[in-house]
């Protein structure tokens, strides 16, 4: 792990909301138990390594190194 994204002792939190999968979860669930970890630090620890691997690739596009899709709406019309 890289030391300079792990937050200090004592350090303040926002907290975060995120909807995800049934079934991703279910494997989120999995992995923390078998880090020994809670689900929200192991969601923590992703979400900060994600971040800095975003920083350094500039774009979703070019950190997954192919076209992302536009998510749909709700009400089935797509983003110009």
């Amino acid at each position: 792990m890289e030391a300079g994204w792990v937050a200090k002792m004592g350090e303040w939190k926002a907290p975060l909301s995120l909807r995800i999968r049934p079934a991703l979860r279910r494997e989120m669930e999995a992995l923390a138990a078998r880090e020994q970890r809670t689900v929200g630090n192991l969601g923590e620890v992703l979400i900060e390594w994600s971040v800095e691997k975003l920083k350094t690739a500039g774009s979703t596009e070019r950190l997954l190194n192919r076209s992302v899709p536009i998510p749909r709406r709700r009400r089935g019309d797509y983003p110009q």
